[in-house]
């Protein structure tokens, strides 16, 4: 009940500070098992994303969490692993870690999971490059859609070592599924999934033509 009545408290919050959105452009809410990709540019990212799922999706739909800042206080760790069922990483790991570990565990569980490409939040507008995670994993899971997500105006409400949210209409837009062809390297796809993020930018009006910030 405790649990229940979080996340309902913690949704009508997000409603009120965010207005949250979601426009699922290029396919449905499905409960088929997926891999959510995302620009991360907040803390409240993965929680945008959770408040545009369909309640029945949100169940099986796991984030990527730092095990190091989600961990830090108790409040954080019990909202991760209760309400939002987090898939802990750890950014500082040894050399005989596999950093993918937990989120292959995920996938092999039946989960579907939201994960950030670029590996750490930004600064500015443009996605940075992505991390090469996202490659092995479409190459362990070919069966698995990649569908990207671009998330508007998230960093406004929550900028990067602010504390206090800014009320802002957030949208996220769930873009056309994608994977990795047969043969395609490693670079390629990973230039090809950051386009179709780019795309979606461009056409939320976040992004001009060019790809830079509208």
């Amino acid at each position: 009940m405790l649990v229940s009545a979080a996340s309902t408290l913690l949704g009508a919050i997000l409603r009120l500070v965010t207005s949250a959105q979601g426009h699922w452009q290029g396919c449905p809410p499905s409960a088929e098992q997926r891999i959510y990709f995302a620009n991360h540019q907040s803390h409240v990212d993965w929680v945008l994303i959770w408040a545009t799922l369909p309640a029945d999706l949100r169940q099986r739909t796991r984030p990527i969490a730092a095990r190091d800042y989600w961990q830090a206080s108790r409040l954080r760790h019990w909202l991760t692993r209760e309400v939002f069922n987090a898939v802990y990483v750890n950014r500082q790991r040894t050399d005989d870690q596999d950093p993918l570990e937990p989120l292959v565990e995920a996938l092999h569980g039946g989960d579907s999971i939201v994960i950030f490409p670029e590996g750490t939040r930004g600064h500015a507008v443009v996605p940075q490059a992505f991390k090469s995670g996202l490659f092995h994993l479409a190459q362990a899971f070919p069966q698995v859609p990649l569908v990207p997500v671009w998330m508007s105006n998230v960093q406004k409400v929550l900028p990067k070592n602010e504390v206090v949210p800014v009320p802002m209409l957030c949208v996220a837009t769930y873009g056309t599924p994608l994977q990795l062809e047969p043969d395609e390297e490693k670079a390629a796809f990973l230039a090809r999934t950051r386009q179709a993020l780019l795309d979606l930018g461009q056409a939320r009006g976040d992004l001009d033509a060019s790809g830079g910030p509208a």
